[in-house]
Parts: structure tokens; sequence; C-alpha cells
């Protein structure tokens, strides 16, 4: 079983469990439910943007600890007054540190999209998403059948909900193509190995119909890597580590932005 398998069967679980605690009817009464959500897509293609998405976490199954004792309050109003075109909010406890509270944090304390990461697997969790203030899901191809992607995207847009779907090679890419998804997301890290290439995003780059947001996920830590990307096409760029690893995310967050901004106003794409 590898980290992925491991972590989708302690997904089921956690689930269930939460179905039990947090019925459906409660959730819709969040004061959030009714709320219109932010387009990540439209604020990836401002012109004031550079479609950076950055993201909270503390930890993760292939680094451990990040930063464990992060403000949510602080970084993520750091992030929105850097410029970022979304943030990133990862829900997972057990692999990643992370909780729904801190997606709420954020979204009381910010009006940019807010990304729900985790491991979607069932109409509850994104029920789930939508009640903590979400305004887009995070679909992983490598974890759901084809079916499972379409009536899992289908029902977040019924709820107003973006979707963001993750591949992570040709095989994922072809068989999720379909209706219902706003961006697709290419992670440049392997879920078995945790070797990272950033190739992987220009090797599909191509292959990705115009009607999606190219966003390229994983080892980004060079504004040139950025503008690199930008030249396949990728319009938002999902970061972490490198912002985490500073003891001031939001400091860190600005000063890239403002590096991309300058080496694309040189390049004049």
């Amino acid at each position: 079983m590898n980290i992925l398998d491991e972590i989708l069967a302690n997904k089921k679980k956690e689930v269930e469990e939460r179905k039990a605690l947090f019925p459906v009817k409660l959730l819709e009464q969040s004061t959030y439910f009714e709320g219109e959500s932010v387009s990540l897509a439209k604020y990836i293609r401002r012109e004031d943007k550079v479609g950076i998405i950055a993201e909270i976490k503390r930890r993760s199954p292939s680094k451990g600890f990040i930063n464990p004792h992060v403000s949510v309050e602080q970084v993520s109003i750091g992030y929105m007054q850097a410029g970022a075109s979304g943030i990133s909010v990862l829900t997972d406890t057990k692999y990643f540190g992370g909780k729904n509270e801190d997606l709420t944090t954020a979204r009381s304390f910010n009006f940019c999209p807010i990304l729900r990461k985790d491991f979607i697997i069932d109409e509850y969790q994104i029920l789930e998403a939508k009640s903590i203030g979400a305004d887009v899901i995070l679909l992983i191809a490598a974890a759901l059948d084809q079916a499972s992607i379409r009536r899992l995207s289908a029902f977040a847009h019924s709820l107003g909900l973006e979707v963001l779907l993750e591949v992570h090679n040709r095989e994922e890419l072809q068989k999720s193509i379909g209706p219902n998804i706003d961006l697709l997301g290419v992670n440049n890290r392997d879920l078995t190995t945790f070797h990272t290439d950033i190739a992987v995003s220009k090797s599909l780059a191509e292959e990705i119909p115009q009607e999606y947001v190219k966003v390229s996920e994983s080892g980004i830590n060079d504004p040139k890597v950025v503008l690199d990307l930008m030249k396949h096409g990728f319009e938002g760029f999902l970061m972490g580590e490198h912002f985490m690893l500073h003891g001031r995310p939001g400091i860190r967050c600005r000063e890239f932005i403002a590096q991309v901004q300058a080496l694309k106003s040189t390049a004049k794409i």
C-alpha cells in the first residue's frame, strides 16, 4: 500500500465518522452555506495578479513538520495582502496537520477565493466544504475513477463551488477531462515516490483543453520557473512549502510575486 492508498483508506473511515457527528442538516445551517462563492478562475486571470495560489500547510507525509505553529489568521491575511490569486487550505488532520476550522478562520478574515485542499471521495465532503466557507474544491484523479469525478464535480457545481481537478500523468488527464471542471491542475510530485519534476507540467500543457485554467502544482520555488510555465500556457501556480518554510510566509509570498511581476513585465508575457 502506497501513501495515497493509506490516506484514502483512512479518509473513508473519517468521512463516515464525521457524517455521524455532523449531519447534513447541521452543515446546511452554516452562515456560509447560502453565500455566493468567489471565482478562483477569474481571480487567476485578473490583470493585477500573477496566478499564485498560496497554501497554508503545517506538515506533509514526505517532509514532516513544515510550520506546525502557523497562525492561519496572520498567514492568510498576509497572502491576500501580498497579492495572491487565492488561498489553499489543507484540512486533512492526520497526514497534513490541518483542520476544517483553519479554512473557516481564513474565510472570516479574507475575501479572496479559498480552495479546500483535501482528499475528496464523497458528496458529504463537498457539502462540508461549502459549510466551512470554501469557494473551490480539489478532486484528485489518482484517487477517483471517471464516474466519480463526473459525479462529484457536478455536485460541487450544483452548490456553486468551482472544481480544481488534479492529474499527475497523461492517463489521468485523458480519463478526467469532462464537464464541470473549472481548473486543471498538474501535480509535479509523484504521490508514490514524492519525486518532483516541473517537466511533468510542461509535458502535459498542450494536451489540456483551452477551456480549463491551467494550474501547475508542487516544486515551484523560483520566479523564473513561473515565467517558464507561463510560456507553456499555465496561469495558476499552487505553492506552499516555499512560503511556509519562511518565518513570515506572507512576506515571502509578497517578495515572490513582486519578482514574478518584474520578470513578466520584462518578458512582456
